[in-house]
């Protein structure tokens, strides 16, 4: 559990909570300043004109507001939203039906565009620049191609992959930009403005511990904000400080660098079970019982960030901060503790 906790990924509960604290508007979306002033100067131009939004491609590690800024595309731009994934279409005829039912300036939000197969990626290139599509009636002998027009639309893809995705597939977005991981002022912000939302009495020292263990990541914020008001309405008096959201995340295993379970059982395995030697991805995987995608994208970012990991031309290797963590080597002084989690 704790795992699926802390590392950004979502589940069906996740997206139902936060469907419920999704800002509606720029002007309420806590981080990311330099996307928010573009994308709100791009938009304010885009209705001047009357025209539909250029195509726009967030990409960054998992959590960070890709989908929640597609929601606020559409609703700055008074139009109607479309959600789908990359998965998900597997034929062109799964993506034909998403657009003809978009209506002018509507947005098509396709999730994991990295994973759209290369027959549908093909069918979707006429549809971004043309606004048109070629449907085909019959088969055998009869089969005959239809030149559809598609009301222009805005096309908002999102990947923790960009690198996946083919360079002319990337040349078709007018709006490429990547998210950021959060600092600890933009997060105690986003746990103030969630516990307002919910009703969760919470102090200034309570909202920054819980924070400062977040991964940098609002997703994980909100979601340790669910676990600590649990704890907090079982074993205190409802309110949270930081004491009690120390305990309650110490129950859950989340340690003050705000590594979970499988972060430290990554570096665990680097450290001990292969002595500090330059280890491969799949070996790795293999090693902690997890799949080298989901290392690789959501593990890795925030361990190599803190300064825990590194990548080399041999393999992964544990840094000497993460074997002084790990090992206990070390215990962080308080005046150092910022450092460490947000250096």
């Amino acid at each position: 559990m704790t795992d699926r906790l802390t590392s950004g990924l979502a589940t069906d509960e996740d997206l139902q909570f936060e469907e419920g604290l999704r800002p509606s508007r720029l002007s309420e979306f806590i981080g990311q300043e330099k996307v928010r002033e573009k994308l709100g100067l791009y938009i304010e131009a885009a209705k001047e004109r009357g025209e539909a939004l250029d195509h726009v491609l967030f990409y960054g590690p998992p959590g960070l507001g890709k989908t929640t800024l597609a929601y606020i595309i559409a609703s700055e731009m008074e139009v109607d939203l479309q959600i789908t994934s990359g998965p998900i279409l597997e034929r062109p005829g799964d993506l034909a039906g998403h657009l003809t039912n978009l209506r002018p300036g509507d947005v098509l939000f396709v999730d994991e565009v990295h994973r759209l197969s290369h027959v549908v990626e093909e069918y979707l290139y006429p549809a971004m620049e043309d606004f048109k599509i070629d449907i085909m009636l019959d088969k055998g002998p009869s089969a005959r191609s239809v030149r559809i027009s598609l009301e222009q639309f805005t096309l908002v893809g999102a990947t923790t992959r960009a690198g996946m995705i083919t360079r002319p597939m990337r040349e078709r977005f007018g709006i490429v930009e990547r998210l950021d991981f959060y600092s600890p002022d933009e997060l105690t912000k986003v746990v103030k403005r969630s516990s307002r939302i919910l009703g969760i009495p919470v102090t200034a020292d309570g909202a920054l511990e819980i924070a400062k263990r977040s991964r940098r990541t609002p997703r994980v914020a909100n979601r340790l904000l669910r676990r600590v008001r649990d704890f907090a309405q079982v074993k205190g008096d409802g309110t949270i400080n930081k004491e009690l959201a120390d305990r309650a995340l110490h129950l859950e295993d989340v340690d003050i660098l705000g590594l979970d379970e499988m972060d430290k059982r990554i570096l665990d395995t680097l450290i001990r079970k292969f002595g500090g030697r330059p280890v491969g991805l799949n070996t790795i995987a293999v090693a902690v019982g997890e799949e080298a995608d989901t290392i690789e994208e959501v593990y890795e970012p925030f361990l190599i960030m803190e300064g825990l990991l590194e990548r080399t031309p041999r393999g992964r290797i544990a840094t000497e901060l993460a074997k002084k963590h790990i090992l206990g080597e070390v215990t962080p002084k308080k005046d150092d503790e910022e450092l460490l989690l947000f250096s």
